[in-house]
C-alpha cells in the first residue's frame, strides 16, 4: 500500500490521540497535520501499518512537548523581561536608545559576544563553540565587550549632562 494511504488510514486514530493530548481541537487538528506533513516528508517512515502506526504516535507527541517547551522558554522570557523592566523602574525608552547607539558604536567583535551572551543568552561554552575559541577567551571578551559597552554608555550620558548643564 502506498504511504499515503496508510497515513490516511490511521488518521482517525491519530486524531484521537492528539485530542487526548491537546488541550482544543483546533490544538489538536494543527498537531495531526504537522504529524502527516512530517511523515509523509520523512525518509525513513516504516513501510508496514504495525510498525507506522507507533510510529506517527512518536511524531505527534514529539511535537506536541516540544511546542510545550517553546510556550514554557517564552513565558519564562516574558516574565524575566518583564521583572527586568519593573526593577529597572518600567520601561525607559530613553535608555535603551543609548544602550542601543552605543551598542552600534562598539567593533564587530565585541558586539558579536555581546550579542551572543548577553542578548541570546547563550551559555559561555556556547558561545564559545559558535566563535571557535576557548572558553577563557569569551571569558575576557565578554567582560572587555560589557566595560567598553559601560564607557560608551557612561561617555553618552556625560556629555547629555554637559549639555544640560550648558543649557
Amino acid at each position: 500500500m502506498a504511504q499515503r494511504t496508510l497515513i490516511e488510514i490511521l488518521l482517525p486514530e491519530l486524531r484521537a490521540y492528539a485530542t487526548a493530548i491537546c488541550q482544543s481541537r483546533d490544538a489538536a487538528e494543527d498537531l495531526v497535520q504537522d504529524a502527516v506533513e512530517r511523515g509523509l516528508r520523512s525518509d525513513r517512515r516504516p513501510e508496514l501499518l504495525e510498525e507506522l502506526r507507533p510510529w506517527m504516535f512518536r511524531v505527534i507527541r514529539n511535537l506536541h512537548y516540544d511546542e510545550l517547551r517553546k510556550r514554557r522558554v517564552r513565558r519564562e522570557y516574558s516574565a524575566e523581561e518583564k521583572r527586568l523592566s519593573d526593577e529597572a523602574g518600567g520601561p525607559d525608552t530613553a535608555r535603551d536608545v543609548l544602550i542601543r547607539l552605543a551598542f552600534e558604536k562598539l567593533p564587530p567583535e565585541t558586539r558579536e559576544v555581546l550579542c551572543l551572551v548577553d542578548i541570546m543568552g547563550l551559555k559561555y561554552a556556547e558561545a564559545a563553540k559558535v566563535m571557535d575559541v576557548p572558553n577563557g577567551t569569551v571569558m575576557s571578551r565578554i567582560s572587555r565587550a560589557r566595560r567598553a559597552l559601560l564607557d560608551v554608555v557612561d561617555g553618552a550620558g556625560t556629555a547629555k549632562q554637559e549639555v544640560t548643564r550648558k543649557t
